[in-house]
């Protein structure tokens, strides 16, 4: 991955990363969003994978229902938040539509995907701190804004 910074506002930094073929999105994500200390972010980005995993959430049974999609598709659109999560590490949630050679579509959570030939992403960080905190009653992570101003305070 490759990324730099193209502006700095007020201590809101926006970069844009360039993922490199092979690379797994989801995780090279997390793993800069983490390097970088970022503890509040919204992305958005657009390209291509080789194969991915996306999920639909199933509130009955508290847990993603996976769907592969296991060919070369366009990544349409994605559009994720970045907070800190119980653990204290960062906590991506991304959605994408996912286009396919026959002009269908797949979209859902991101769960992992392949980069192939690349993926362009645009993030934008602010010096704020959001964190996401796992809802037992559903079974997902949201972002709790009570939590998030404990931790600027």
């Amino acid at each position: 991955m490759k990324s730099q910074k193209i502006a700095n506002n007020a201590g809101s930094e926006s970069r844009v990363l360039i993922l490199d073929p092979g690379e797994e999105a989801f995780a090279a994500l997390t793993n800069f969003a983490n390097e970088m200390r970022i503890t509040a972010a919204s992305l958005t980005a657009i390209g291509a994978f080789e194969k991915a995993t996306i999920g639909w959430f199933d509130f009955g049974k508290q847990t993603y229902k996976k769907i592969e999609v296991g060919e070369q598709c366009e990544v349409l659109s994605a559009i994720g938040d970045i907070a800190i999560g119980d653990d204290g590490k960062a906590s991506l949630h991304v959605h994408v539509v996912l286009g396919l050679s026959d002009g269908t579509t797949r979209g859902g959570h991101l769960l992992a995907g392949t980069v192939r030939p690349t993926l362009e992403v645009i993030m934008i960080d602010t010096p704020a701190h959001l964190r996401r905190k796992k809802k037992p009653d559903i079974g997902i992570a949201l972002i709790d804004l009570e939590s998030a101003s404990r931790l600027a305070s």
